[in-house]
Parts: C-alpha cells; sequence; structure tokens
C-alpha cells in the first residue's frame, strides 16, 4: 500500500504491518488441524468397525471429537474474522483506542495503572451509551489492555451482536 508523500510522491506506508505472516500461520494450523480431526475420525471408525461393544462405544465417542473440533475451529474463525472487521471500521473512523502514548513495561505491556486508567475513562464512555457497538468495542480493547481477557472477549462478543443488529 501506498500513501503520498509531502513531496506528493508515493512511498511505502511503514506504518501498517504485513499480514501474510499471520494469515500463512493461521492456515497452517487449521490445515493441520483438520488433518488430525480426519485421522481421529477415521479411527473412531476403525473402532466401531471392530465390532465389540467396548469399540463400538470408544469409537462413538471418539468420532464425535471431530466434529466438536470443526465447529470450534469454524467459530473461532469466524469471531476472529469479525473481531477484525470491526477492528477495520474503528480504525477507518478514527475511534480506536490511542495507546501509543501510555506508558509500558519492558515487555511491552501496558503499565497497570495506566490502563486502569484507560479502562476508567473507557467505562463512563460505555456506560453513557452500552448499546453503542463502538463503545462495547472500545470498552473490550480496554479490558483487554488492562488484562482482563474474559471479560474483554464478552464485550467484544458482544459489540459483534450490537454491530449485527446495527446493520
Amino acid at each position: 500500500m501506498t500513501e503520498p508523500t509531502p513531496a506528493g510522491k508515493q512511498g511505502p506506508d511503514l506504518t501498517r504491518k504485513d499480514p501474510r505472516p499471520i494469515v500463512w500461520m493461521v492456515g497452517f494450523i487449521c490445515v493441520a488441524l483438520v488433518v488430525y480431526l480426519v485421522l481421529l475420525g477415521k479411527r473412531g471408525i476403525d473402532l466401531i468397525s471392530d465390532g465389540s461393544a467396548a469399540g463400538i462405544g470408544l469409537g462413538i465417542g471418539v468420532l464425535i471429537l471431530p466434529f466438536l473440533g470443526a465447529w470450534m475451529l469454524f467459530t473461532t474463525l469466524q469471531a476472529g474474522i469479525e473481531h477484525q472487521r470491526l477492528a477495520r471500521i474503528m480504525k477507518a473512523e478514527g475511534r480506536e483506542l490511542d495507546v501509543s502514548s501510555l506508558p509500558r513495561r519492558a515487555s511491552g505491556r501496558i503499565e497497570h495503572d495506566a490502563a486502569d486508567e484507560l479502562f476508567a475513562q473507557v467505562k463512563r464512555e460505555w456506560e453513557a451509551a452500552p448499546d453503542d457497538w463502538h463503545n462495547s468495542y472500545r470498552i473490550a480493547r480496554a479490558y483487554d489492555y488492562a488484562g482482563d481477557r474474559k471479560r474483554a472477549r464478552e464485550m467484544m462478543t458482544r459489540a459483534v451482536k450490537q454491530y449485527r443488529a446495527s446493520k
């Protein structure tokens, strides 16, 4: 992607990360998981075809696992795609949380006190309009920065539902 430079020339946008390595890794993991689920399903069929009561019981149990795995893979990928869609919209609207000026630990994580301050600010915005998906998205991100991943996932799920309802 190129952006105009001050002299009017086209140059690379150095602020944008290349998503290809992540996409390739996710693709590789998905393919590996599908291969594993197919092998697991084959093992379940082999156990059922054994004919013994124990083999049939175990085979049915093992055969359920690939279906559960496929469902989990689908829902996880679907959620990730939805979250990325909301992130792109928020960035385009200029409403993404700006954490560039917040102090960070050596690990790169935001300092706890700064994350708590950010969360308090975003929480006030969310409490003013909890039905706006933008605010639910922002508080989900604030929960994540504060280290509360469980609530971050819950609020991101809520933001996705609110976004779908608004369309």
